[in-house]
């Protein structure tokens, strides 16, 4: 995901509630600092991972003070290790010492993402599989998530309930089948939104087959279940795995040859990255 303007609006969306949370109606420790004084940080990275987040970085300082300067050694993306530098921020100290947390907890939160997306990821290296999110983020940080996924070099499921249609097994019993929920979802989709079948068992494959879903969710299937799913299915729809999928069981998954793999825990269960910010000599 690139950062496009819809992002960078929500940048700015996300760094201000961030801000009012943390810094409410001023920075009481701050004052401490006498007005005039100049400071230099370094974040440092404790241990390895994948960079994500730095325009969320820039735009915290960004909101306290413009004239804040950030010097990146590295960009999002990059693979980086224990002790290394990945920026100096040059600011007021009382700017430094207000914005720190706040830019670290983006810094931290998406750099954690878009590392173990790129563990998953490499796992599956040399299949045809696809490493998938889902819409289990973080509240007001769906598509800051969604963007370090991509830096990990996953790919986005639907953003929303609006740019996609997901059809799960809620949907199918209170519509009476897969074919009368399809037909609908067929009747409103505009040509741009996917419609996609959550099926748990093959008769519920080949019936969703037959009314004609080339998106077919398989829902906590066994790995011989996919393999048999792959068989019939024949190339005629994309088969996405979801459901208890973890590090260990991902390469298994992928080698049946389903073409994505949906994992929750990518923004789920976050692991943030292990960094410091500290103060520096000029």
């Amino acid at each position: 995901m690139q950062i496009t303007e819809q992002l960078r609006i929500e940048i700015q969306h996300n760094v201000a509630t961030s801000l009012a949370e943390d810094v409410g109606t001023g920075d009481l420790t701050a004052l401490l600092i006498p007005a005039a004084t100049e400071a230099r940080g370094r974040v440092v990275t404790r241990e390895q991972a994948i960079v994500c987040g730095t325009a969320w970085f820039d735009a915290t300082f960004a909101a306290l003070d413009r004239t804040t300067t950030v010097l990146w050694h590295v960009h999002d993306g990059d693979v980086v290790e224990p002790g290394q530098a990945l920026c100096d921020v040059v600011a007021g100290a009382r700017t430094l010492l207000t914005a720190e947390r706040t830019a670290l907890n983006f810094l931290q939160l998406l750099s954690g993402t878009a590392t173990v997306t790129r563990r998953y990821v490499e796992a599956v290296a040399g299949t045809a599989a696809k490493i998938v999110d889902t819409r289990k983020t973080l509240p007001g940080l769906r598509l800051a998530q969604k963007y370090a996924v991509a830096t990990g070099g996953g790919v986005n499921h639907r953003i929303g309930l609006y740019d996609g249609i997901l059809i799960k097994e809620n949907h199918i019993i209170a519509a009476g089948g897969i074919a009368p929920v399809f037909d609908a979802a067929r009747a409103i989709a505009p040509s741009n939104v996917f419609i996609e079948v959550e099926v748990e068992r093959l008769d519920q494959l080949i019936e969703a087959l037959e009314v004609g879903a080339t998106m077919i969710l398989l829902d906590n299937m066994d790995l011989d279940t996919m393999r048999e799913a792959v068989r019939i299915t024949a190339g005629r729809a994309e088969l996405e795995a979801s459901g208890g999928v973890n590090l260990e069981k991902v390469r298994a998954i992928a080698e049946t040859g389903v073409d994505r793999i949906s994992i929750g825990s990518l923004t789920k269960d976050v692991c943030a990255l292990d960094l410091s910010l500290r103060h520096v000599e000029e």
